[in-house]
């Protein structure tokens, strides 16, 4: 629309974008700035560095019956169907998880058992070069999937290092073979053995891992922290519009960073 044009509202641009998300618009804007950094030379180097994080949404208060409807797989219209109004308003797409944090020990030094938060809304997945720290691969999910099982679907082929970090989540005999197929080496953290304390040599290689895992933590802080990125809208559709927006607005910003930390011309 044009200078004098009404503005659209709300509901105009967000079937918008979920019309853009469906058409794949979305994934080719993010692969042609992406095609755009490498011909200014940020080219994937380093390595690549996976991870995800839970971005939330409104939280649906539903009965016994209309949850395990909703895992089931059924539609708002066919929960609630004399209910439209209702059935509009809800976000049959998200899922509720448990996100577990580390409590702090005691005054004497005895670790405490992990706090388990509820969170409900969905995941996004990335995988983010070492070199530059921009976002090459994202993905969007319902927040209850695993995170080990979308190492696949973010680890990128043109990185030009082969090493790939990521958190215990994503260690598994699959994922592990699945990277030496594809001429890849895993970096993923080990994990503690059961019912034995963690090796010496295990815990060093963890920390050293740590130090280099850690960045793309400061993406997501980035984005929940000075991006406000928090799901309003309903159905995924819209949600993956919404954070790929929110990755592909992150790499503007490390584009910027970069150019102005490293003035080029």
């Amino acid at each position: 629309f044009d200078l004098g044009a009404a503005t659209p509202d709300a509901n105009t641009i967000r079937t918008f974008r979920e019309r853009l998300t469906k058409a794949g618009a979305l994934e080719t804007i993010f692969a042609d700035f992406d095609r755009q950094l490498k011909a200014r030379g940020y080219l994937p180097m380093g390595g690549q560095i996976v991870d995800a994080t839970l971005v939330a949404a409104p939280k649906q208060r539903n009965t016994e019956a209309e949850r395990a409807a909703v895992k089931e797989g059924k539609t708002a219209d066919a929960i609630w169907p004399g209910q439209p109004a209702k059935a509009r308003q809800k976000d049959t797409d998200a899922r509720w998880t448990l996100k577990f944090a580390k409590a702090r020990p005691t005054a004497d030094g005895r670790p405490q058992p992990d706090i388990a938060i509820p969170s409900f809304g969905y995941k996004s997945s990335i995988s983010i070069c070492r070199a530059f720290g921009f976002i090459r691969k994202g993905k969007v999910t319902d927040g209850a999937r695993y995170d080990g099982r979308m190492l696949r679907e973010v680890v990128s082929e043109d990185n030009t290092a082969s090493d790939v970090w990521a958190d215990t989540a994503y260690r598994s005999q699959s994922n592990e073979r699945w990277l030496k197929a594809h001429g890849r080496v895993s970096r993923i953290h080990r994990r503690k053995p059961k019912g034995r304390p963690m090796p010496a040599n295990i815990r060093r290689g963890n920390a050293t891992r740590s130090k280099v895992r850690a960045r793309v933590e400061h993406v997501f802080a980035h984005q929940k922290a000075k991006m406000g990125l928090f799901i309003r809208t309903i159905g995924i559709a819209r949600a993956e519009a919404k954070i790929t927006l929110a990755n592909l607005a992150f790499n503007m910003h490390r584009l910027v960073f970069h150019e102005t930390r490293h003035p080029t011309g």
